[in-house]
């Protein structure tokens, strides 16, 4: 069986970065999907695809891969510099701003 490490993204609709901290080791699907004919739903007798383990490190998750005989590949997280501005969201409404604000 196959598994995927990676750290998951920060939510594209937010600025924070939770749940992006942890390491996600998830299992690759082991057949395919079908299209059930009368509902018109997928599903997969595969019920390992639901599984999705989070280690706090990626040693740890590393660890239960080799200790469960798991051939697995990792995902290295692109890192990025967080945009925090000095008085943040309260500098827009400061009354002593030295320039006219506007929209």
């Amino acid at each position: 069986m196959r598994a995927r490490i990676y750290r998951p993204a920060r939510n594209a609709m937010q600025s924070g970065t939770a749940r992006t901290k942890q390491w996600v080791l998830e299992f690759t699907p082991g057949e395919s999907r079908v299209q059930d004919p009368l509902m018109g739903w997928t599903g997969s007798g595969d019920t390992q695809t639901q599984v999705k383990l989070r280690f706090s490190t990626l040693a740890k998750a590393e660890a239960y891969a080799k200790a469960q005989n798991l051939e697995y590949n990792v995902s290295q997280p692109k890192v990025r510099a967080a945009v925090i501005r000095a008085n943040g969201y309260a500098e827009n409404f400061a009354t002593n701003r030295k320039q006219v604000w506007t929209h």
